[in-house]
């Protein structure tokens, strides 16, 4: 008895060692730049966000179900990734066949009309979201973060590892609305 009193612990240490080295192995699979979503291969969320301003038109669930793929991409004036990417989206914005929602995320409308004022804007629609409820939704991690959404409105992709790139659009984002628009 007295032996099993000093083999009970080596044995737990054991096995939760085991788990943490399970862990660790299969943590190498994702690549460090993927932050996973539970919302891929879910429905968009059912809230309609209201416009930017009167300029603008928001956008809600039905907005997604039109047939055509959507890129929605979230936003702040704040955000310096988001001043780097805005002539990405510009240029992506232009090529046949996309279309590009912007989502303004936990901003003050009159300072995101300034920064796209700034910046351009690529975006046939802009759905805003002053308090940040529609980003948990979402599931948004901060900014900014791009979602393509089939033409069902299911969340297909999701990028949020920094500022998209010419490279990331290419290898990353527009393979992702192409496998949407097939419908694999």
């Amino acid at each position: 008895m007295n032996r099993l009193v000093y083999a009970l612990p080596v044995l737990g240490f054991a096995v939760v060692a085991g788990f943490l080295f399970y862990g660790l192995h299969h943590a190498r699979d994702v690549p460090p730049d993927v932050l996973p979503s539970a919302l891929i291969d879910k429905p968009v969320p059912q809230r309609t966000l209201p416009p930017l301003d009167p300029a603008t038109q928001g956008f809600g669930p039905k907005d997604f179900t039109t047939g055509k793929v959507v890129i929605v991409n979230v936003f702040s004036s704040t955000c310096i990734p988001c001043r780097i990417e805005a002539p990405v989206l510009d240029a992506l914005a232009r090529q046949p066949g996309i279309i590009l929602f912007g989502f303004v995320w936990k901003d003050k409308p009159e300072a995101a009309r300034q920064f796209l004022n700034e910046v351009g804007n690529p975006f046939r629609r802009i759905g805003l979201d002053t308090e940040g409820g529609a980003g948990l939704e979402w599931g948004v991690y901060g900014w900014p973060e791009t979602y393509v959404v089939d033409g069902r409105g299911i969340i297909r992709f999701k990028y949020a590892a920094g500022p998209l790139t010419p490279e990331i659009v290419a290898n990353q984002l527009l393979p992702a609305v192409e496998k949407a628009r097939s419908g694999s």
